[in-house]
């Protein structure tokens, strides 16, 4: 959901609450469980879910090597959920030509950087730059030139979007912003 109008633009930006990250923080966290539970199984000499046989493995070396990987693994799920739960990389684009002023926003991780907020005068910009790369997995990016700043991303990294609907967005922002368009 993007709002417009004449003088007042705002791109909002999805974060860590993708599909795709729901899926694989779920597959993560029962792929180590079941490692975990097989490895408890194994030093307990039964099986605790009757589904996860530990019969074969002996707790020396495997059982010790599948509770490692089960607590690793569970680490990272809790990780990749504490990810999604705080929307890391969420925020907005906005652009308002009356006051003058881009602002990009961005959700970080708890502590100094948690709210990014980058703010920039309008006449400042000097274009909106297109970068493709056609490797996998394709890199399609959006930048918004700044006199005198590094370029700055304008839309996420893993954003799968076609070069048609890269070609329009880039289009239709530097035609609100009255400015060129470089790349490609």
């Amino acid at each position: 959901m993007n709002i417009k109008s004449e003088f007042f633009r705002v791109d909002f930006i999805i974060g860590a609450r993708r599909l795709s990250n729901y899926f694989w923080a779920t597959v993560v966290f029962l792929g180590s469980l079941g490692f975990f539970i097989v490895g408890v199984s194994s030093y307990l000499q039964k099986n605790i879910v009757f589904f996860l046989s530990a019969s074969d493995i002996l707790f020396t070396p495997q059982g010790i090597v599948m509770c490692f990987y089960g607590i690793a693994g569970l680490f990272l799920s809790f990780y990749l959920w504490f990810t999604i739960f705080l929307d890391i990389g969420s925020g907005y684009n906005e652009f308002d030509k009356k006051k003058g002023i881009i602002s990009i926003f961005r959700w970080g991780y708890p502590g100094q950087n948690r709210r990014i907020k980058l703010s920039f005068p309008i006449k400042d910009v000097q274009a909106i730059k297109l970068e493709v790369k056609e490797v996998l997995p394709a890199r399609r990016m959006i930048y918004i030139k700044i006199k005198g700043q590094q370029d700055i991303p304008l839309n996420r990294i893993a954003e799968n979007i076609t070069l048609r609907e890269m070609e329009d967005k880039a289009a239709d922002l530097a035609r609100f912003l009255k400015v060129s368009i470089e790349g490609l």
